[in-house]
């Protein structure tokens, strides 16, 4: 007699999740302001202003910006707003610091805007690996969005989950 092979994985209520799904498409761009400050390390306001109105800010059109300074040099507040204030018209986001944090901000708006009433009592997967750099503190947010309304919330893949969360 011969068994049909069921795919159970295929045939079962489970919902994947995969975050690289929401990744933002768009160039990432590391803005340091070291090298437009005196010695990299003192801002003059003149200079640091003509420097800020002398760049090309089109070349970050569409893309997503981290400001950094990767000098020791205590930057006052309004430099960065400064910066952030040209890249508008061009940059899709800008934060202040690392490509890691750039990519926690987006993926927190889109987990923020994420319509979670279609997970509503069912088991769902969160989906681990990945080929785009989506930061480890999306899981954690995705996670916390769907616990309440999730019937259980797994990670990894179908055939291999960790189980993360049931309702009671």
């Amino acid at each position: 007699m011969a068994d049909d092979i069921i795919n159970r994985v295929a045939n079962s209520k489970l919902i994947t999740i995969d975050l690289e799904d929401y990744y933002p498409k768009g160039p990432r761009v590391v803005l340091d302001i070291k090298d437009w400050l005196f010695e990299g390390f003192v801002l003059r306001e003149k200079d640091f202003r003509t420097q800020v109105s002398e760049h090309d800010w089109s070349q970050y059109q569409n893309g997503y910006v981290a400001l950094t300074c990767s000098s020791d040099a205590i930057i006052p507040g309004w430099a960065f707003m400064l910066i952030s204030l040209h890249l508008e018209p061009y940059a899709k986001h800008t934060v202040i610091g690392t490509l890691e944090d750039l990519e926690t901000s987006l993926y927190q708006d889109i987990i923020n805007n994420l319509e979670v009433s279609e997970y509503n009592d069912k088991p769902v997967i969160i989906k681990g690996c990945s080929k785009k750099p989506v930061p480890p503190n999306a899981y954690i947010m995705l996670a916390s969005k769907l616990k309440p309304v999730a019937k259980s919330i797994m990670y990894g893949e179908a055939c291999s989950s960790v189980p993360l969360y049931k309702n009671k």
